[in-house]
This record gives C-alpha cells, structure tokens and sequence, in this order.
C-alpha cells in the first residue's frame, strides 16, 4: 500500500500555569482537514484532554495523539493587537494577544518579542526549515537543548512525525478558564506535556511550524 502524507501549516501555542494545567493551541491555517483550531490539556493529575471542533478532527488528532477524554465544540481563536484592538496577520508582535473562546476553556495568551532561537530560524530558508530532512537533523540537538522537544518521532497508527519550527515568539503572560476555574497565572510548560512523543518547548512560545505526518 502507498503511503500517505499530510501536513499542518500554522502555529502552536504552549504554556504551563501555576495550577498545574499545561495547554497547547494548534491553530491550523492550512492541513488536509482544513482551517481549524484545536486545544490539547493536561492537568496538574496527568488527565489528558482533547478539545476540537468536528469529530473528523478529533478521530485524526486521537489516532496520532493520546488522551483520556475528548470533548467535540467550536473553537475560536484570534490574534489581536491590543494596542490597536485590531486583527493581525502571521505570529503578531510585543502587544499582541492570542485568544480562545470556547465553552470549556477560556485563554488570553500575551505575546513578547521573537526568540534568540526564533531569529536563527527566521534566518533559515522556510522550506529548509520546515522539511522533514532538517527536523531528522536537528531533532538530536533539540533534545539536549529545548526539554521534551523532539523535532521526530513515532506518532500512533505506524504514523511517524515531524516539527519543522520557523518562528518562535515568548509568550509573557496568560489568563485562563478552564471549565470555570481559574488556572492562575503563566509558568513553565513542566513537567512536559505527554500527548505524544514531543512536548512544546519549557519556556511558554508561539512557534510557527510546519507539522508533516507520514504513514
């Protein structure tokens, strides 16, 4: 049987906050199921939960992720540059905010400048950055280097998967609601998300990245 590949342009959102809730926002500008938003959450007890918009997206996320529960609502992200109340293009700025509205979580992510890392790979051609060849390579360095990143690995169904990372900017504050509780305020993304092989980076980032899976 042939293979199969799909692959996930847009952004992902980690942070960690003081109660112990770590969150990662996939918003997905382009991917064979469309423009869609999902939310991966683990609790301070190791609970994983799933939140996506349509079952389609949902059956592919828990067939390459793991989770103890799934919940199936509309998610709404935007990218605002509170400073001027307006909409912005791309990964946004100092001042710009990321936020989600959805019946179970309510988050406003505070974004800071582009990274040290973020302008090595701004400096990266971006269909260098995000090949899978490059992500084989640097995946060793990545795991000495950022902790719980892998930039590889084997993902569920025989699927195998690849980061290629072309932006990353801090995130400088959060506020959010899960299922009308507060979750404080930011911290590191630790101990590491475990969804799948590869955490988002410790220190709270909104990455660019190109995600290819393979099957």
């Amino acid at each position: 049987m042939a293979s199969r590949t799909w692959t996930f342009t847009g952004r992902i959102l980690g942070v960690g906050t003081t109660s112990g809730v770590r969150l990662v926002v996939g918003v997905w500008d382009d991917s064979p199921l469309g423009s869609f938003a999902d939310v991966m959450v683990e609790r301070a007890d190791g609970h994983r939960l799933l939140l996506a918009p349509t079952q389609e997206v949902a059956d592919f996320v828990t067939g390459t992720y793991t989770f103890d529960e799934t919940r199936i609502e509309p998610v709404e992200v935007d990218l605002v540059d509170v400073s001027r109340a307006a909409p912005v293009e791309g990964g946004g700025g100092p001042g710009a905010t990321v936020r989600v509205s959805m019946p179970s979580l309510a988050l406003a992510a505070h974004l800071g400048r582009r990274t040290a890392l973020g302008w090595l790979l701004r400096g990266i051609p971006r269909r260098v950055a995000a090949s899978p060849l490059l992500s084989t390579v640097t995946d060793p360095v990545a795991r000495v280097v950022l902790r719980g990143v892998r930039t590889r690995g084997s993902a569920g169904q025989g699927r195998r998967e690849y980061y290629g990372a072309t932006d990353l900017r801090a995130v400088t504050a959060v506020t959010a609601r899960l299922d009308g509780v507060d979750l404080g305020t930011l911290t590191a993304v630790d101990p590491p998300a475990r969804f799948g092989f590869s955490s988002t980076p410790r220190r709270p980032t909104l990455t660019e990245v190109v995600t290819t899976i393979r099957e």
